[in-house]
Parts: structure tokens; sequence; C-alpha cells
């Protein structure tokens, strides 16, 4: 029988001890044999107001030392069917950004060349472009759920057209995606016109703003989402920013009115029977949360789609029956 790893429990050493891997899980030096692997970007230089997301993979993981292996609300118990390990950090460039996303997709190419769906811990958004470039090598154009509070579709910021509010732009020029299968959740804020979310939707995109889900459950917002993207192989890009500031101040582009962290693993675990190759967590910035919440929250969310990960099944949970 295969032996799959495991995180370092909590009673098998003290929490705030062990190894600094994302669930102090053993660290690989190879995607070879794996069937997951977490992977750090820890990069800043595309961002456009507050920097601290090169921080964020070395806390992310730190925060996650509280996670446990099996998942009381969904049954999901994924270290019992797939084998998991930290992979490390990409090592970028820390001074040349355009460099640093021709490196991320040749590091992407070989994982997903080993047969491995990454769990990246970001770092700026700029960094799905890169990966999404290499998931089109491998896949053809992909479906994509993008939870932000903004859209990241700019031409360019400040001439340039390489940025954390540029990656889905520039995924949509490289032919990464299919269009008609692309949803943004939970978009808001102000902006420079009316229309600044209009090009998404004229790409065919669905585009679901904050205002459409305040005071909801979005487990049926879900169903529609796993409806239409069906069978198509499919990439998670979770920006820790569409979360309201209340939940998750430390990141750099804040905005109020935004998504709530139950309402967050509605969105995640709705995931569950998808196709899904992929996923990233971005914009944690730990200098603007000292308390490390937001990273915990983070942590919390990658969890959530590994649980979601093809060949992990899902059990119902056991509520209490009662109609309160």
């Amino acid at each position: 029988m295969k032996t799959f790893n495991q995180p370092l429990g909590g009673n098998e050493m003290a929490r705030f001890g062990g190894p600094a891997t994302m669930m102090r899980l053993p660290a690989a030096t190879s995607p070879d044999g794996l069937d997951v692997a977490f992977i750090g970007i820890p990069m800043d230089h595309g961002t456009s107001n507050r920097s601290g997301t090169r921080l964020g993979p070395r806390q992310i993981r730190d925060e996650s030392r509280m996670l446990r292996p099996y998942n009381m609300a969904t049954g999901a118990a994924p270290f019992d069917h797939l084998q998991v390990a930290d992979l490390g950090d990409v090592p970028i460039n820390t001074f040349d950004l355009k460099k640093t996303v021709d490196i991320i997709t040749d590091h992407y190419r070989k994982v997903l060349a080993a047969g491995v769906i990454p769990l990246t811990l970001g770092g700026d958004h700029t960094l799905t472009w890169p990966i999404l470039r290499a998931m089109k090598e491998k896949y053809g154009p992909v479906a994509l759920i993008h939870v932000d509070a903004h859209a990241d579709i700019n031409e360019h910021m400040f001439g340039e057209t390489v940025a954390h509010g540029c990656p889905f732009r520039r995924a949509w020029e490289d032919e990464c995606l299919i269009n008609d299968r692309v949803f943004q959740i939970g978009l808001r804020g102000t902006g420079y016109a009316a229309d600044d979310f209009d090009w998404a939707r004229g790409q065919g995109w669905t585009v679901v703003q904050a205002e459409e889900c305040w005071g909801k459950s979005l487990v049926r917002l879900m169903e529609i989402v796993r409806d239409r993207i069906g069978e198509l192989p499919v990439y998670i890009s979770y920006d820790i920013d569409s979360l309201d500031p209340a939940f998750a101040p430390g990141t750099g582009t804040v905005e109020p009115g935004g998504l709530s962290t139950w309402q967050a693993l509605e969105i995640i675990r709705g995931c569950a029977g998808l196709n899904i190759i992929g996923g990233d967590l971005v914009e944690v910035s730990p200098p603007y949360d000292p308390s490390g919440n937001t990273a915990l929250i983070g942590a919390n969310i990658l969890y959530e789609m590994l649980c979601v990960l093809p060949g992990v099944p899902q059990r119902p949970s056991r509520f209490s029956g009662l109609t309160f």
C-alpha cells in the first residue's frame, strides 16, 4: 500500500516547532512522485501600492501550522489520497519583474510535466499570468475562477504591461482562457470609469460584483459555476483582498464591502467535482497585519483548495439536524 506524506501533528511536535513548510509537510526538492505541490513565489515587484507580498509565502507557511489533516465540514481527507509536499520557492529575480515572469513559466512547465497539481503561495498577482502560460502549454486554454476585489485586466500600469493589475489581460492575449468559462467574483470599489469591469464582460466573462454577494450564501452561485464549467480543466486564482479588510487587512490594495470568510469557504468548497488543475492564493502582505490572521486565512483557503482536488472524496457533514 502506498504511503502518503502526512502533516506533522500538533501532538507530535508543538505547533510553534517543527519544519517551516506548508502544514509542516515534508520538503521536496523534485516534483517527481508527487500528486500535489505547494509552491511559494515570494515576489512583490509587481505591486502598485503597499508592497510586502514577497513575505507572504513565508508567513502563510508559518500560520499553516494550525491546520489539521481532516476537514470536519466536508469530510475530505486529502492526505489519505494524494501525495503532497512543499516544493519550496520559485527562485525569482527580485530586481527584474519581466525576467521573473519567464522564470515562473519555466518552473511550472517542469512541475506540470511531472504530472503535479501546483497550489501556489503568493506573492503578488502578477504571478498568475506566467502560471497560466505554462497551464496552456499542457492543457490548452482553461476555465478560470478568479476571486478578487479587482478585475486585474488593465492594459498597462504606468506604461508597463507587466504588473499585478494586468495578469488576466495578458492571459487573454496569450489565449490561455476559455472566455465563456471565466468567472470573476467579488469585484468592487472605486474606479476610473463606469465601464471599468465591462471589458471582461465584453470578452464573455461572467463578472459577479461584491454587492451581488452581500448577505447571501454563495452555494447557489457555485452550483451555476460548476454547471457551466463542467469537465473542462479549471484554474482557481484567489486574491486575499477579495475578503473585506475586517477579515484580511494584510494586503496591499484593500477595498471595503468585501466577501466574508464563510463566503470564501463556500466558493472553494463549491469547486468540488471540478477538474481543478491548479490554484493560487495571492497578495498576502504580512507587514500590514502583525496578528498573522490574514496569512492564517490564506493558509486555510489553500488547504480548502487541496480538499477539493480530483481524487479527494467528499463526505457529507453530520450536522445537528436542528432547525434554528
